[in-house]
């Protein structure tokens, strides 16, 4: 079972770092600091939007327009941060071990 709890940890991590590259990517086209119009920068920019899209999209909803600051995606860190030490803080009582309260 420890192998699952890696497994999650592993997901929620390489979520949040393809999050932060497509925040960098997106900020360095914005800036002209990269050539959107390149195929290798575009594509990587492409998959990135269809990865992180659909996560952040509801989220951009629910958050009050703050023009052209979008902080959709600091709220996605906060929510897998928090869920990876929740995650890290219950694992051994979902398998059976001691609660959380008594382990310190």
């Amino acid at each position: 079972m420890r192998s699952l709890y890696q497994l999650i940890d592993f997901v929620l991590w390489f979520y949040s770092l393809l999050l932060i590259i497509y925040v960098v990517t997106g900020l360095l086209i914005n800036l002209g600091v990269v050539n959107a119009y390149n195929r290798v920068v575009s594509g990587i920019y492409e998959f990135l939007m269809r990865v992180t899209e659909p996560v952040l999209k509801p989220i951009r909803r629910i958050l009050p327009n703050f023009g052209p600051v979008d902080l959709s995606p600091l709220v996605v860190f906060i929510l897998i941060w928090f869920a990876r030490n929740l995650l890290a803080e219950y694992w051994p009582v979902l398998m059976g071990a001691s609660s959380p309260a008594t382990s310190n």
